[in-house]
């Protein structure tokens, strides 16, 4: 099959392989010969449209025709364009899905004091601000000899921020950095501050509270003689404190997994996301958590995502997640469809509707329990939303720091980087898994192949497990991490 009309009520259908001009295809139930030559993850008209029609995907208006095309004929960014702006309003219409419950199955994990679960078992050095970056990083290189037995590793995450910050921003900064501070995959923390900065060490203690006695030193460079040794000191005993931990049977109903895309594709809605949405209802059905995030990639696509909204207290604070983000696209006199990339568009993906209706994908068909503001950690379990945008780097340190245990990133270009967690990369075709095994973990694009979807997402879920339990993901292989802080205000 190279042709995939994927709603019954879609006028266009999407090329799963480059098509030539004259080739005679199905799609479903339609016959259409094509016009032109149409690119693999590119829409094929599947009747002749005219200037002013809407282009239906997914079963949603993804656009409106601007110029005309014949049958068979090439839509792209050159005939098509938008029909988002900067205000909508929703009512909640409830179309809610309960999942069938399932006996969670079980994987080797670490069970923290309060009960919690992790797939790793590190020390995270994290610096209040960038003055003391490469202090972070001196003490993280120079001191892995006390990375043996049970402690898995030991990883420094610099950022520019913490100091010259007012308002929102220092929030932000702060409220990521507990949430790193607190998470489960770090058995041990050091934090190292300078001393003279706005985001103080004491400020994080407070924040924390008691929990940092035991798992979480603090060492201010200004007040040591020497930082290094003092800071070598510190994390020997964060590491003695770390490996008291073993891994032991942990449910699945424990883990929480973040949902990613970037670099996406005409092919990523229809392999890599599906695939992760069968995954996430998978996990959900088993009593697990998942976080969908990227808020301004669910513009366009809010029909598919609120009506599943639990209730209507989570109807409101998802609207709520949405016109806020509209709203700060329209105060920085920018437009909320300056979206897709390059690399989408080059991909197939002509629109921020097209590229929010594969995006949410992700999500599956479970109920949407809750809203998570940036810097907040998950409390409910089940598929949850994320306030972040669609930035990599930013999005997936707010998963992280929100309480994923590991990252699903599904990606039809290709990215190397990854997340504080174990970040799991999904290529949406084949070529790209082809090209680049040294970035990605997992090949969706066999669906496109015939492979279904729901016994691509059991294959997927067996690695999800395989991760959790230790199995190192590319970009760990590669020792590639990083975090990336929201800002958006005056620096001083």
């Amino acid at each position: 099959m190279k042709l995939l009309r994927i709603h019954t009520s879609d006028n266009v259908a999407v090329a799963l392989a480059p098509i030539a001009a004259g080739e005679t295809l199905r799609a479903g139930e339609r016959t259409v010969t094509a016009a032109e030559p149409i690119p693999q993850g590119h829409k094929l008209a599947l009747t002749a449209l005219k200037p002013g029609d809407m282009v239906y995907k997914y079963g949603c208006a993804i656009g409106r025709v601007t110029a005309s095309v014949q049958a068979g004929g090439w839509v792209h960014v050159h005939n098509m364009a938008t029909n988002l702006s900067a205000c909508t309003e929703f009512a909640y219409h409830p179309a809610v899905r309960t999942l069938e419950p399932v006996e969670p199955e079980w994987f080797m994990g670490y069970v923290r004091p309060d009960g919690r679960a992790a797939t790793r078992n590190e020390i995270w050095v994290l610096p209040t601000v960038g003055c003391v970056n490469e202090i972070a990083c001196q003490l993280a290189a120079a001191n892995q000899d006390l990375v043996k037995g049970s402690v898995e590793g030991l990883h420094a995450f610099p950022h520019p921020y913490g100091c010259s910050q007012t308002g929102t921003d220092h929030d932000n900064t702060r409220a990521i950095l507990v949430g790193l501070a607190r998470h489960p995959n770090a058995a041990a923390v050091l934090v190292v501050g300078l001393g003279c900065e706005n985001l103080q060490c004491e400020q994080l203690k407070k924040e924390l509270g008691p929990e940092t006695v035991d798992r979480v030193k603090f060492l201010v460079c200004q007040e040591a003689d020497d930082e290094l040794a003092e800071g070598r000191a510190l994390l020997k005993a964060c590491a003695n404190y770390a490996a008291q931990f073993r891994r032991q049977p942990v449910p699945v109903s424990k883990l929480v997994v973040g949902l990613k895309c970037g670099g996406s594709d005409g092919l990523s809605g229809i392999t890599a996301n599906p695939v992760v949405g069968r995954f996430s209802d998978l996990l959900v059905a088993q009593g697990g958590s998942t976080i969908l995030t990227e808020v301004p990639e669910m513009f366009g696509a809010e029909e598919l995502l609120l009506g599943r909204c639990a209730d209507e207290g989570v109807f409101h604070q998802a609207v709520a997640m949405l016109q806020g983000f509209r709203d700060y696209f329209v105060s920085h006199g920018e437009n909320v469809y300056e979206n897709p990339s390059p690399g989408n568009k080059a991909g197939g993906i002509t629109t921020l509707e097209d590229k929010s209706c594969g995006c949410v994908q992700k999500g599956g068909m479970a109920p949407i329990v809750g809203v998570v503001p940036y810097g907040g950690q998950v409390e409910r379990s089940g598929l949850n939303l994320l306030w972040g945008p669609g930035n990599d780097l930013v999005s997936t340190t707010a998963l992280s720091a929100a309480g994923a245990h590991l990252i699903l990133f599904t990606t039809g270009r290709g990215t190397p980087f990854g997340a504080p967690v174990p970040t799991l990369k999904i290529a949406s075709n084949r070529a790209l898994a082809e090209k680049k095994p040294r970035w990605i973990d997992f090949d969706a694009g066999i669906v496109a192949e015939g492979q279904s979807i729901d016994q691509t997402a059991r294959q997927l879920f067996r690695l999800v497990l395989r991760s959790a339990e230790g199995a190192r993901t590319k970009s760990e292989i590669a020792d590639r991490r990083g975090i990336a802080i929201f800002k958006d205000g005056v620096t001083l």
